[in-house]
């Protein structure tokens, strides 16, 4: 099992002194590794059994047009799949998350033939979730980014599900979050895996679930260059996630 194969990378304190990202990922029973940007690159870059796409920094992308939003810095494709069937649960885990407030979305695409040729940038992503404010106003209300957080050590957990109409190939999978907490200037951390998706289906998104990454974000949005703490939005009580609607099959 991946568990017992893939050494563990690196220190969780590593995480605590900066921002964060998604460190590894379960399904089922099933533990499998993410990249570890502050331990050594070449025997992960080499690792048969990586199934997240490289990324060497926890610090945020800070532009919507920069061809590493689509899976962070360099980006580069791993080796490894993560097998799910359609219609079961993977979940994202976390260390040390510390903003709370903004969207966080899960993203598919659909890799072709083989993941590792695909350029991330130029792919057809559609929303399998998104998550943003629950209750309260977009300043100091309840969005789940706030809940996302822990303060207790814990790992924060992020759970979606592959959607059970999907028809079964080779996706990537992105963990999107975006921060608001700095006025006028959002951050994203995003992260991808392999996935080898199983199972009976026959669906998929048509072209108004379909977007590319960068491209479906703009500082034209209002809800991407937005400032939470000037009157006029801090006390709005909606917030609508830019972007296309989730697909669900």
């Amino acid at each position: 099992m991946w568990h017992l194969l893939a050494p563990i990378f690196g220190c969780l304190a590593q995480y605590a002194s900066a921002h964060g990202g998604a460190v590894n990922y379960t399904v089922g029973d099933t533990w499998y590794p993410g990249y570890d940007p502050y331990a050594p690159q070449e025997a992960q870059d080499l690792a048969d059994w990586m199934p997240q796409r490289k990324w060497t920094t926890n610090e945020p992308i800070f532009q919507p047009s920069n061809l590493s939003l689509a899976c962070n810095f360099p980006g580069t494709p791993a080796r490894a799949s993560i097998p799910i069937t359609a219609g079961a649960t993977i979940t994202a885990v976390y260390y040390s998350w510390v903003h709370t407030v903004g969207p966080m979305v899960a993203w598919m695409a659909h890799c072709g033939a083989d993941c590792r040729a695909l350029d991330a940038s130029a792919a057809a992503w559609f929303k399998i979730g998104e998550k943003g404010l629950q209750a309260g106003d977009i300043e100091t209300g309840d969005w789940f980014q706030k809940t996302f957080s822990r303060w207790d050590g814990a790992p924060s957990l992020w759970s979606e599900r592959v959607p059970a109409a999907l028809r079964p190939g080779k996706y990537l999978i992105r963990h999107e979050i975006i921060s608001l907490h700095s006025a006028n200037k959002p951050q994203w951390y995003p992260e991808c895996a392999h996935l080898e998706v199983k199972g009976q289906g026959e669906g998929f998104p048509g072209e108004e679930y379909l977007a590319k990454i960068p491209g479906v974000y703009s500082m034209d949005q209002p809800e991407i260059n937005i400032d939470i703490y000037a009157p006029e939005v801090a006390s709005r009580t909606e917030y609508k996630i830019p972007g296309p609607p989730v697909w669900t099959g």
